[in-house]
Protein backbone atom coordinates (compact mmCIF):
# COMPACT_ATOMS: atom_id res chain seq x y z
CA UNK A 1 0.00 0.00 0.00
CA UNK A 2 1.43 3.35 -1.20
CA UNK A 3 1.30 5.72 1.46
CA UNK A 4 1.86 8.97 -0.23
CA UNK A 5 -1.27 9.06 -3.10
CA UNK A 6 -0.18 12.50 -4.89
CA UNK A 7 1.39 15.89 -3.87
CA UNK A 8 -0.45 19.11 -3.53
CA UNK A 9 0.60 21.33 -6.05
CA UNK A 10 -1.53 24.84 -5.08
CA UNK A 11 -0.71 28.18 -5.27
CA UNK A 12 0.36 28.05 -1.44
CA UNK A 13 1.84 24.95 -1.66
CA UNK A 14 4.46 25.81 -4.39
CA UNK A 15 4.64 29.23 -2.29
CA UNK A 16 5.63 27.76 1.12
CA UNK A 17 8.00 25.38 -0.98
CA UNK A 18 9.55 28.17 -2.68
CA UNK A 19 9.75 29.97 0.48
CA UNK A 20 9.48 28.03 3.60
CA UNK A 21 10.87 24.46 1.72
CA UNK A 22 7.59 23.36 2.83
CA UNK A 23 5.94 20.36 0.30
CA UNK A 24 2.10 19.10 0.63
CA UNK A 25 1.11 15.55 0.51
CA UNK A 26 -2.37 14.06 0.43
CA UNK A 27 -1.60 10.52 2.33
CA UNK A 28 -3.35 7.46 3.55
CA UNK A 29 -5.58 8.21 6.11
CA UNK A 30 -3.78 4.86 8.63
CA UNK A 31 -0.17 7.20 7.48
CA UNK A 32 1.63 8.24 10.98
CA UNK A 33 4.13 10.84 10.83
CA UNK A 34 7.52 8.45 10.92
CA UNK A 35 6.17 6.74 8.03
CA UNK A 36 5.64 9.27 6.08
CA UNK A 37 8.97 10.90 6.47
CA UNK A 38 10.58 7.57 5.09
CA UNK A 39 8.37 7.25 2.02
CA UNK A 40 8.94 11.14 1.48
CA UNK A 41 12.81 10.39 1.96
CA UNK A 42 12.67 7.32 -0.45
CA UNK A 43 11.20 8.59 -3.00
CA UNK A 44 12.30 12.06 -3.57
CA UNK A 45 15.52 11.34 -1.80
CA UNK A 46 15.93 14.72 0.37
CA UNK A 47 16.60 14.36 4.15
CA UNK A 48 12.64 15.22 5.78
CA UNK A 49 13.20 17.88 9.18
CA UNK A 50 9.60 18.09 10.23
CA UNK A 51 6.53 16.74 9.62
CA UNK A 52 2.98 17.94 9.86
CA UNK A 53 -0.77 16.02 9.16
CA UNK A 54 -4.13 17.19 9.29
CA UNK A 55 -7.06 15.59 8.71
CA UNK A 56 -9.49 17.60 5.94
CA UNK A 57 -13.21 17.18 6.46
CA UNK A 58 -15.81 16.36 3.62
CA UNK A 59 -16.90 19.12 2.34
CA UNK A 60 -21.13 19.30 1.41
CA UNK A 61 -22.31 19.87 -2.08
CA UNK A 62 -25.39 20.31 -3.92
CA UNK A 63 -26.49 20.66 -7.46
CA UNK A 64 -30.02 21.31 -8.98
CA UNK A 65 -30.94 18.86 -11.68
CA UNK A 66 -34.34 18.48 -13.93
CA UNK A 67 -35.48 15.86 -10.62
CA UNK A 68 -34.60 18.14 -7.98
CA UNK A 69 -31.82 18.58 -5.60
CA UNK A 70 -28.69 16.30 -4.84
CA UNK A 71 -26.86 16.26 -2.20
CA UNK A 72 -23.39 14.75 -1.35
CA UNK A 73 -20.05 15.46 -0.25
CA UNK A 74 -16.66 15.42 -1.20
CA UNK A 75 -14.22 12.63 0.27
CA UNK A 76 -12.12 13.73 2.89
CA UNK A 77 -8.36 13.12 2.96
CA UNK A 78 -5.17 13.36 5.41
CA UNK A 79 -2.70 16.11 4.43
CA UNK A 80 0.67 15.92 5.26
CA UNK A 81 2.83 19.24 5.27
CA UNK A 82 6.95 18.27 5.42
CA UNK A 83 9.71 20.78 5.71
CA UNK A 84 13.04 19.70 4.34
CA UNK A 85 16.34 20.67 5.56
CA UNK A 86 17.99 23.96 3.88
CA UNK A 87 19.47 23.73 0.77
CA UNK A 88 17.25 20.45 -0.47
CA UNK A 89 13.80 21.11 -2.64
CA UNK A 90 11.67 18.11 -4.26
CA UNK A 91 10.79 19.31 -7.89
CA UNK A 92 7.35 17.83 -8.72
CA UNK A 93 8.28 18.42 -12.87
CA UNK A 94 11.20 16.74 -13.09
CA UNK A 95 9.48 13.50 -14.99
CA UNK A 96 7.10 15.26 -17.25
Amino acid sequence: MAIIIKPIVTEKMTAAGEKLNRYGFMVERTANKVEIKKAVEEMYNVQVLDVNTMVVAPKAKQRYTKTGLIRGEKQGYKKAVVTLHEGETIDFYSNI
